[in-house]
């Protein structure tokens, strides 16, 4: 392996802002930011939009996105009926 080619990996506090939810874990990104860790240390500091406590996926707070008339359209666009198959 070549030598001084990858990062440098250290403990870093990723914080979701949208739920107020952070974690600690390695990391190689850069930030000027630092936080007060529960630990009593402090560590980098990265703000994220998004993380498990948010994200619709892993809240099942899924909204349902209405295809029917995506799916409409597509037909009439194509001239598609409802009975015909694309065999």
């Amino acid at each position: 392996m070549k030598r001084d080619i990858h990062p440098e990996y250290r403990e870093v506090v990723f914080q979701d802002i949208s739920s107020e939810f952070s974690f600690l874990t390695r990391s190689a990104v850069k930030t000027d930011e630092t936080i007060t860790w529960e630990d009593g240390q402090e560590y980098p500091l990265v703000k994220i939009e998004v993380s498990s406590r948010s994200h619709p996926f892993f809240t099942g707070k899924q909204r349902v996105v209405q295809s029917g008339g995506q799916v409409d359209r597509f037909r009439k666009r194509f001239g598609i009926s409802r009975g015909s198959s694309a065999s």
